[in-house]
């Protein structure tokens, strides 16, 4: 049973910075492509980040520059660092792991997710 739980989210001014963590029980970590996304209020869930198990990485246009996502497998988690928080970047934050592809960004390819956890960012 893979299981995903956030952790980090909270309430930020524009222009501060937050770390999110997504720590894994179960399944193969290190076999695992990891992504965040986020789903806003009346908006359809948005990919964020993704980062492979070489540690490749993507990144969606609009946190590119002021997000970094990174992993480790000794404590199976992986990370979400945003800077320069802006207003738009509020929404719930969520975690997603797939263990059939490298690195994924689609949100309907990923089989195990977390609870999520909520970012509110104020201008």
């Amino acid at each position: 049973q893979v299981q995903l739980v956030e952790t980090g989210g909270g309430l930020a001014q524009a222009g501060d910075s937050l770390t999110l963590s997504c720590v894994v029980s179960g399944g193969n970590f290190a076999g695992f492509a990891m992504a965040w996304f986020r789903e806003a209020p009346g908006k359809e869930r948005e990919f964020v980040a993704a980062i492979s198990w070489s540690h490749g990485v993507y990144y969606a246009d609009s946190v590119k520059g002021r997000f970094t996502i990174s992993r480790a497998t000794g404590p199976k988690t992986m990370w979400l660092k945003m800077t320069n928080l802006k207003p738009e970047d509020a929404a719930t934050y969520y975690c997603a792991a797939d263990s059939t592809r490298p690195i994924e960004t689609v949100a309907a390819s990923f089989p195990f997710w977390g609870q999520g956890t909520q970012v509110a960012v104020s201008s």
